[in-house]
């Protein structure tokens, strides 16, 4: 099973054990109905933004709806034999392929507070993305390529070796600069 679809069954599951039809999410999460209909039958997933308002919504953490076991002790990763990738469309709407690979750096982790992650990021092809903001703050490290970070009406370029930490309230996207694909390490912290 792809990381999309366990992502949609996790919802699913959890919005029926919570007694909640697609609409009532919709409206507590601030989500579109039907995005939420297509997250559930598996289809791309345009960013985090849509998955920490649903999550919220349904009074869970984040790590929730991307993970499998949860794990009482440390989570250790091993690139190498890193868990499923989670891919997101980069919130264009036209997209058909993944533009970020999230792979989760503490799958499992039981009660964490924070969210890492290893990102390959796509080049865009197209119109620049909608900027969105969510609550938390988040904390990027450049590992290779490089990055451009659209930041309410500032643009930051971070080359390998930089990094930035702000607070995701602000309207925000992050995409790879240039035509060649970047990696980053991303931190993300959603208050509960």
């Amino acid at each position: 099973m792809s990381a999309e679809n366990k992502i949609g069954a996790k919802l699913r599951q959890l919005r029926e054990a919570k007694e909640m039809n697609i609409e009532q999410l919709a409206e507590k999460s601030q989500c579109h109905a039907d995005q939420i209909r297509q997250i559930e039958e598996g289809a791309l997933v345009p960013s985090l933004t849509p998955l920490m308002q649903i999550s919220r919504a349904l009074g869970v953490r984040l790590g929730t709806l991307m993970d499998d076991d949860p794990l009482n002790g440390p989570a250790v990763f091993n690139n190498a034999h890193a868990p499923n990738v989670i891919r997101f469309s980069g919130k264009d709407p036209e997209a058909t392929s993944s533009n970020l690979d999230f792979v989760s750096m503490a799958a499992g982790k039981k009660d964490r507070h924070m969210e890492p992650f290893m990102i390959e990021v796509k080049p865009r092809t197209g119109e620049a993305a909608p900027l969105s903001g969510h609550e938390g703050e988040e904390f990027i490290y450049v590992i290779s390529g490089s990055i451009q970070i659209n930041y309410g009406k500032t643009t930051y370029e971070l080359e390998a070796g930089q990094s930035i930490y702000y607070d995701s309230v602000v309207p925000h996207d992050v995409h790879a600069k240039g035509g060649e694909p970047a990696r980053i390490l991303a931190v993300v912290y959603v208050p509960c």
